[in-house]
């Protein structure tokens, strides 16, 4: 693959053959991005699970300390009481049936969550193969179907970014911008390591954390030595 010379200059930075301690790793995620826009720094894990297995599924939620440094649109589909607790929590669209013909007739995805609570999943189960694909389908293991509505939304807007493991058995999750710095993003890393910890499955055998990864969107990865 042809690589950017930003990207080759970046590469030259990081030994490849070292393990660098988390705060040195960040250091060096942050030095390595070199794109004109504030690029995302990324979180990759490779865990001792076998996906295939339900007892041996990581997927969870975690509310980061400094957020993600992107500002989410969040629809909720809720009626009455709930509706109106949704609006004073800050969601960007609320309704019901009028937003579920939206998505269905329009293709409209001008949002990057969807909130529902429970009496309301008859309704947006018809959404499913549509929102499914994107990661959109409100799921209460994410905290998406919920009776408390205003603290979905407002967990949402304060930075609350879902981990789940893919069928390589890798975990991958956005934990902030460049523009964070070292401090913010080192609070927000060891958040999600130790949420990643707390939900390794009692019957995942051997090690755990195989390897541990960070790159920034354009930049090259950087290993980590992390050890529980």
């Amino acid at each position: 693959m042809k690589r950017g010379k930003n990207y080759v200059a970046s590469r030259k930075i990081v030994d490849r053959t070292k393990l660098y301690d988390t705060a040195e790793a960040i250091a060096l995620a942050i030095e390595t991005a070199k794109a004109k826009f504030d690029e995302t720094i990324e979180l990759h894990v490779k865990l001792g699970v076998d996906p295939r297995h339900a007892d041996q599924q990581v997927r969870g939620t975690v509310v980061l300390p400094h957020g993600t440094g992107k500002t989410l649109r969040v629809l909720v589909i809720a009626k009455g009481d709930k509706a109106d607790e949704a609006v004073k929590a800050g969601a960007d669209f609320v309704g019901a049936e009028d937003m579920v013909a939206k998505i269905q007739n329009e293709g409209w995805f001008g949002f990057d969550a969807c909130v529902t609570t429970p009496d309301m999943m008859g309704l947006v189960g018809r959404l499913g193969k549509i929102l499914g694909p994107k990661g959109l389908m409100p799921n209460p293991k994410s905290g998406t179907v919920s009776m408390d509505i205003a603290r979905a939304v407002r967990d949402i807007k304060a930075g609350k970014v879902e981990y789940r493991v893919d069928k390589t058995a890798i975990v991958h999750v956005p934990f902030g911008k460049k523009s964070f710095g070292s401090e913010k993003l080192s609070e927000n890393f060891n958040t999600i390591m130790e949420a990643l910890v707390k939900a390794k499955p009692s019957a995942a055998k051997g090690i755990y954390l195989k390897s541990v990864y960070i790159a920034s969107t354009m930049g090259p990865s950087v290993k980590i030595n992390y050890k529980i």
